[in-house]
């Protein structure tokens, strides 16, 4: 009997306390819900901190970027000042001109912009497309009757000929929104036919492929001289002690610390046909006349590649610090010449450092606008100017939103060729 009871209370303490393997098991799972939560925490915490920044990106970058963007796509300006005629158009096929309900409601919306103010705009938009529409449409509305006497085709064709041809009402219809790929075909000149089919500008407007790229090979240029002068510069720096490279680094950023624009201006001063350069070859003799050095792609590519060299020298300076001199050493005691020590063991260690820079470069020297403008000629103003023309002096916000479009994605390609051909990581040991 005492012997069963004794049996029987260890069985029930066996039951009752678990084994030490579940205790231990029991301890991880605690400790590892108490790392998930202490985790949670601190990215709580990180995301509250970051939160503030990205809230002010957000509206002040992202979101009026989009909206600028969205002007490239988005067409509702017309159908607003002329709501009737853009609804009517939408089921017209485009064969043959639109039946007359159409023309009344032309006739309707010219009445109702002219009273509202607002025909000007609907003339610029359509203007925009064909030359000559906007004193198409300013001549209709103020010689159109009080009251109709007929219909309105033969009143609106007797006022001008050209409401009679189907490419006028190609035109408002293409215009009518509310989505229009017309700025993004304009920005790759080319265009929409009265049948709706894709086709080439005239020749006279093509312009902006060649200014595209133009912009791609003047960067591209400008990205080339930096690597050449920037690579021996910052491997100078970089074998120095450390007193005398901080010195040279300081003499590397001090152009950081001048305005952009009085560096460009400074070029303007030295390079102009009575400029300090052109006087100082004429003294010495080595020329009969002065140079013309401003005002042409030479003096592009001198005041851009000046504006950012540093962007250039910063990261190959900070790869190739970090690379051991012994290696060279080494290889140079196994018997190879310098010159093959230098491609074989050194360069390839600073591709990191060439690959950053030229990206820093390169995708800087896309959106210039002021440089080009001040020492550039006609023929040397790469797409930002476009930009900038569309945007602020004939507030075409179309045309300059799919030009910025089509930068953009031409940058966006570009390092998406580059990601696939170098690899960012490997950018990111630099």
């Amino acid at each position: 009997m005492l012997r069963g009871a004794a049996a029987a209370g260890h069985a029930a303490l066996a039951t009752a306390e678990p084994s030490a393997p579940a205790l231990e098991q029991r301890r991880a799972d605690d400790l590892r819900r108490a790392l998930k939560r202490s985790r949670r925490r601190e990215q709580l915490r990180a995301a509250a901190l970051v939160l503030p920044l990205f809230l002010f990106l957000a509206a002040c970058f992202v979101v009026p970027i989009g909206l600028m963007l969205s002007r490239g796509v988005v067409d509702t300006d017309l159908a607003k000042i002329l709501p009737r005629v853009t609804t009517a158009l939408k089921s017209w096929d485009g064969r043959e001109l639109p039946p007359e309900p159409v023309f009344v409601a032309l006739v309707s919306d010219i009445r109702a912009a002219r009273q509202a103010g607002s025909l000007a705009s609907a003339a610029t938009r359509l203007n925009y497309d064909v030359p000559g529409f906007r004193t198409l449409l300013f001549t209709t509305g103020r010689q159109l009757p009080e009251e109709l006497a007929g219909s309105a085709r033969d009143t609106l064709v007797r006022i001008d000929p050209k409401w009679g041809e189907r490419e006028t009402w190609a035109v408002i219809r293409r215009a009518g929104g509310p989505v229009t790929d017309f700025y993004l075909l304009g920005a790759l000149d080319l265009r929409r036919d009265t049948d709706n089919s894709i086709t080439g500008a005239p020749p006279e407007q093509r312009v902006f492929r060649d200014v595209l790229w133009r912009t791609l090979w003047i960067s591209a240029m400008v990205t080339l001289i930096c690597l050449l002068l920037g690579y021996p510069v910052a491997y100078v720096i970089a074998r120095q002690p450390p007193a005398r490279a901080g010195v040279l680094l300081f003499l590397v950023l001090l152009p950081f610390w001048t305005s952009l624009l009085v560096r460009t201006a400074a070029w303007v001063v030295l390079l102009q046909k009575e400029g300090i350069l052109n006087s100082l070859f004429l003294s010495m003799g080595i020329i009969d006349q002065p140079l013309k050095m401003i005002f042409n792609r030479f003096a592009v590519y001198v005041a851009m590649v000046h504006v950012l060299l540093p962007f250039m020298v910063l990261p190959l300076y900070s790869v190739m610090r970090s690379i051991p001199p012994s290696y060279v050493r080494a290889a140079s005691s196994l018997g190879a010449r310098p010159f093959t020590a230098f491609r074989r063991v050194y360069m390839p260690q600073t591709l990191p450092g060439i690959g950053a820079g030229c990206l820093m470069v390169f995708i800087q020297a896309l959106g210039y606008y002021v440089t080009p403008a001040l020492v550039g000629g006609a023929d040397d103003q790469m797409i930002s100017y476009f930009i900038a023309f569309y945007a602020s002096k004939t507030v075409n916000w179309g045309m300059a939103a799919a030009l910025s479009i089509m930068l953009l994605t031409a940058t966006l390609a570009l390092y998406a060729v580059y990601n696939r051909m170098v690899g960012v990581e490997r950018m990111r040991l630099a």
